[in-house]
């Protein structure tokens, strides 16, 4: 939830990070965690638990595997998936979630960005979240706008070069 309004925050992903988020689950549920279940019941048969270091590693890992279970599963089921290519359906020139911009900075430097959720957040990948300064700044402006926004570093302004809507990876 935000403080300010009491209002949850959306979980936005992309359909490749559905995919990704829905094959970790998988995998977690049906092949990590029945291997450490295995183990845990190995150490368990092995004697003494208290001072057995296989069998409290084996514990741990299996509450470290039920807790991201856990989480993914609210996650996939609380989470909006927007397709970045049906998104340029409805902007009507306007950056949505989704949207891949290119923009100059107060340098002259040339980036390009993709506005993506909270759980694709790579910005070695060029992909930011669309509740970071930039992210949020950029929403609903256009190509050829000027925007301003407050960052860690202080102020920043960029010039939206091209927007375009292309499936995300």
């Amino acid at each position: 939830m935000t403080p300010d309004n009491g209002k949850r925050t959306p979980i936005y992903m992309t359909p490749a990070c559905e995919k990704r988020l829905r094959a970790e689950l998988k995998e977690t549920l049906y092949t990590l965690r029945p291997e450490m279940v295995k183990t845990a019941a190995w150490a368990a048969s092995n004697g003494d638990r208290s001072e057995n270091a296989d069998y409290h590693y084996a514990k741990k890992m299996l509450r470290r595997y039920d807790s991201r279970i856990r989480f993914l599963m609210k996650r996939l089921e609380e989470a909006e998936v927007v397709d970045p290519v049906a998104q340029e359906k409805v902007a009507n020139g306007r950056i949505l979630f989704g949207a891949t911009v290119t923009y100059e900075n107060e340098e002259g430097e040339e980036k390009t960005i993709s506005i993506v959720g909270i759980d694709e957040y790579d910005p070695g990948r060029g992909h930011v979240s669309w509740t970071s300064p930039i992210g949020r700044a950029l929403l609903g402006a256009e190509e050829g706008d000027t925007v301003r926004f407050q960052t860690p570093g202080g102020k920043s302004e960029v010039e939206i070069l091209a927007v375009v809507y292309q499936a995300l990876e």
